[in-house]
């Protein structure tokens, strides 16, 4: 009984890497296809990264929580998304911070951070109703509605005050990618996230089936750090390039996409039941986004230095130490 324990653990674990590699390619091809097509459209590099890169860098988590909620795993869905939004601000943007300080615009602190901070405060709520039996009703399809007409909104208003003036467009030394290589790349990168996602998916669930763990404890850790690979690509290379704009906005794009999109399609396609979820990962939940803010005034003013990055990065490993004793 071992060895096809052991067997099938191996495979398993390939099949789930497979899927990874899927997902992180076809994550690549998709925000450099989606890149090429928004800067036709003439939007700054900040809207870029907090639309477009936040879009391509969050479909990973899109498709597993999409796929884990039509299979009857609320949890692993809800948890994708509480875990990754965690890891987005704790460990990527400690590990970022610690290569680079960031520095913070006005409207990150006026407009972007507080927006991520109601959309975690938002969906928490949602998560905490609780029906008369004293029982956790999760998302219902009507909170999955409301979350989908406010990522419209974000979305067009993003745009809307995002255009890149005339000057700026001409000064850009990057050649705008051939419309026929940006569909293409598009096209190839949601097909490798979808095929991915899927093997990603079901291997986590075979995995933690066999290891006796619940969908919330392999979401909020496996899972979501499988899922934020992306994300933490994307930021190192933007710090290693002094471009704070694209990492800044990778990461508060994603937070606020994996609430609004993912959870409102999830939800809509299938309620999310809850059951396994703690107070103390939706305290983390929120507290990681209200660490956006405080951030910007710790230390040195509007800016993530390293060690403002050097607490995120103990308070997320504390967090991990902490899932693995109540397992």
């Amino acid at each position: 009984m071992r060895p096809n324990f052991e067997k099938r653990m191996i495979t398993d674990i390939i099949w789930l890497l497979v899927g990874l590699a899927l997902v992180t390619f076809g994550s690549d091809w998709l925000v450099e296809g989606a890149s090429g097509i928004a800067r036709r459209a003439g939007v700054t590099e900040f809207v870029i990264g907090m639309t477009v890169v936040g879009f391509g860098t969050s479909m990973p988590e899109l498709v597993s929580s999409l796929f884990s909620a039509l299979e009857g795993h609320g949890d692993m869905a809800i948890g994708n998304v509480t875990g990754s939004n965690i890891c987005n601000v704790l460990l990527i943007l400690g590990v970022t911070g610690l290569i680079s300080p960031l520095a913070y615009s006005k409207n990150n602190v006026r407009r972007d951070i507080p927006v991520c901070i109601a959309a975690t405060v938002l969906l928490s709520l949602m998560i905490m109703k609780w029906n008369p039996a004293g029982e956790l009703v999760g998302v219902s399809r009507l909170d999955g509605v409301v979350l989908l007409v406010l990522f419209a909104v974000f979305m067009l208003y993003s745009f809307k005050t995002g255009k890149e003036s005339p000057d700026a467009q001409r000064e850009s030394e990057e050649a705008p990618m051939p419309v026929w290589k940006s569909v293409l790349l598009t096209v190839l990168g949601i097909a490798g996230l979808i095929v991915g996602g899927r093997l990603f998916v079901d291997n986590t669930v075979s995995i933690a089936q066999a290891l006796h763990v619940s969908d919330a404890f392999i979401a909020v850790t496996m899972m979501a750090f499988g899922t934020s690979v992306p994300e933490l690509a994307t930021c190192i290379v933007a710090a290693a390039k002094k471009k704070n704009d694209l990492a800044l906005g990778n990461i508060i794009g994603s937070c606020i996409f994996n609430i609004l999109l993912i959870i409102g399609v999830s939800a809509t396609a299938s309620p999310l039941a809850v059951s396994s979820l703690t107070r103390i990962d939706l305290a983390l939940f929120v507290g990681s986004a209200l660490m956006l803010l405080t951030a910007a005034w710790c230390f040195k003013k509007r800016v993530l230095d390293r060690a403002d990055a050097a607490i995120y990065l103990l308070a997320y490993v504390g967090y991990v130490v902490w899932l693995f004793s109540i397992q």
